[in-house]
């Protein structure tokens, strides 16, 4: 049986409009696309969705209280919720620096979260 899902590529700044074909859980045709990105992103989107999660955790003894962090590259969208959690009721002492791990191989994705900021020691 055939499926049809309207998307809004987000691989570049023009925003094509796309137009997905699937059979059985498989894309066979994208359309409207102006690039490559578009058709690659439509597959991804469609079969295997993925997220750059970003959120922030505490800081102990630091000049503000709360580092902004991500994860250092994508994540199956399944496993947001189960990364959200696992961040809660983390706290980081300071110094934090960029780039940072905060939290290894977050919901057993192999992927790291970072600090996106860094927050210097309270004097």
């Amino acid at each position: 049986m055939s499926e049809k899902r309207e998307l809004t590529c987000i691989g570049c700044p023009v925003g094509c409009m796309l137009e997905v074909t699937l059979e059985d859980g498989m894309v066979v045709d994208v359309k409207g696309n102006t690039c490559l990105i578009g058709k690659n992103y439509a597959e991804r989107e469609c079969t295997n969705p993925t997220r750059i999660v970003t959120s922030s955790v505490k800081v102990g003894n630091g000049e503000i209280d709360a580092v902004s962090v991500k994860t250092k590259s994508d994540i199956p969208k399944n496993k947001i919720m189960q990364c959200i959690e696992e961040l809660r009721g983390v706290v980081v002492e300071a110094p934090v620096n960029i780039g940072d791990i905060i939290l290894t191989n977050v919901a057993g994705t192999g992927v790291n979260v970072i600090a996106t900021k860094s927050i210097a020691k309270m004097n």
